[in-house]
């Protein structure tokens, strides 16, 4: 096997790895965002909530539901992209999930646990999700688009 067969086979398997990882983040997305159509409405109820601070907790939960599915199309089209360099695709796909997580995973708790502390790491979480949106530049530069 040639160099040029090795690299493409990582490429390859790489890009298989995104996609599968694209598909469970966007169906956990899907069904996060069920619940919080269906669900919160009773959580809320059961809380005694009064309407206002209901929708703002709602609203949060949105938010966190939305950059939730746009980052699992993110990684959709990162593994979708064979060209550039792996090295800026793995972090490119590594904050994607950290920031997902963090960022996501924090509006999710902080309404379902009613901790309002726990939006303080939010913003970690979206620096996570700005930059690996920016390591498509240096990923599709280094090939000069190719």
């Amino acid at each position: 096997m040639t160099p040029v067969d090795v690299d493409l086979q990582e490429t390859q398997q790489l890009s298989h790895r995104i996609v599968i990882i694209a598909a469970i983040s966007g169906a956990l997305g899907i069904a996060i965002g069920a619940f919080g159509a269906h669900g919160l409405e009773s959580l809320f109820e059961s809380r005694q909530y009064d309407p206002g601070f209901a929708a703002k907790r709602a609203s949060q939960f949105d938010v966190g539901v939305r950059y939730h599915l746009l980052q699992s199309a993110m990684l959709l089209a990162l593994g979708a992209i064979s060209s550039g360099s792996q090295k800026w695709r793995r972090w490119s796909m590594r904050l994607s999930l950290a920031g997902q997580t963090i960022f996501s995973g924090s509006l999710y708790l902080l309404v379902l646990t009613d901790t309002p502390k726990l939006g303080m790491i939010t913003p970690i979480g979206g620096v996570c999700l700005i930059f690996s949106w920016c390591m498509l530049v240096p990923m599709c530069w280094k090939t000069g688009g190719q």
